[in-house]
């Protein structure tokens, strides 16, 4: 599984990870997920910590079609952390196609002390929660 997460309803945050090769199957599949999973509010904010991604097979299309789904309030918090120029265009691009749909809380960062920074988080979460995250056998 490319595309995990873990949801803190105390703390009222989704923290999501992703690993190996990520594209649109993975992000549909996350979303599907996430949307339907009952401890989700969509009021939630989100850590989504793309560093460990070896591989981004998304489109600007793809991330134009992502972006057409409402799965977050408008008024959450969504910081998306990245690696490289790709993650932080694609990042962007994504985030401009939210503003257009009234979200305006997303931001892009670089660096996960940035990203807890902005979301007044004390620190990352264990990586322990994300049990289930595997890269994909074609990333060994």
């Amino acid at each position: 599984m490319p595309a995990d997460f873990f949801i803190d309803s105390q703390r009222g945050i989704v923290f999501s990870k992703a690993a190996g090769v990520f594209g649109h199957a993975e992000a549909l599949d996350h979303m599907d997920r996430l949307q339907s999973d009952q401890d989700f509010h969509p009021e939630f904010n989100q850590l989504f910590d793309f560093r460990e991604v070896t591989t981004i097979t998304l489109s600007c299309a793809e991330v134009e079609r992502l972006a057409q789904r409402d799965i977050f309030s408008a008024r959450s918090g969504r910081a998306f952390v990245v690696f490289g120029d790709l993650g932080f265009g694609l990042g962007r691009v994504f985030e401009t196609y939210r503003e257009l749909q009234g979200e305006t809380g997303i931001a892009i960062f670089r660096n996960m002390q940035e990203a807890l920074s902005w979301l007044s988080l004390p620190a990352e979460p264990e990586p322990g929660l994300f049990s289930k995250l595997q890269a994909s056998p074609t990333d060994a």
